[in-house]
């Protein structure tokens, strides 16, 4: 099934963000790679692509995981969690509908 991670950043995260970006990427291209991710990235803080000093206020990650748990746990695991990016994470099952 399909799960929706949805997570919001602390203050300021952009510092921490750089920091631990290449390892949630490497395990956002597993996923990929897997077959499972279907859409990833970050919420710019500012509208626009490149938000620059103003970062990032969150993710959204939307990927196949066999249970809400083992998605619960991936999300758990992510090095923006560890590296104090993350304020909340919240995950909950999605169905894709379009397209």
């Amino acid at each position: 099934m399909l799960y929706a991670i949805y997570a919001t950043d602390v203050d300021n995260s952009l510092p921490q963000r750089l920091a631990a970006r290449p390892a949630h990427l490497a395990r956002l291209e597993l996923l990929k790679s897997q077959g499972r991710l279907i859409l990833a990235g970050p919420l710019p803080a500012v509208d626009s692509n490149d938000p620059g000093p103003a970062g990032f206020t969150g993710s959204l990650i939307v990927a196949e995981f066999e249970s809400l748990l083992a998605a619960q746990q991936w999300a758990d695991a992510d090095p923006y969690r560890a590296a104090g990016v993350y304020a909340s994470v919240l995950v909950k099952p999605f169905k894709l509908v379009l397209p």
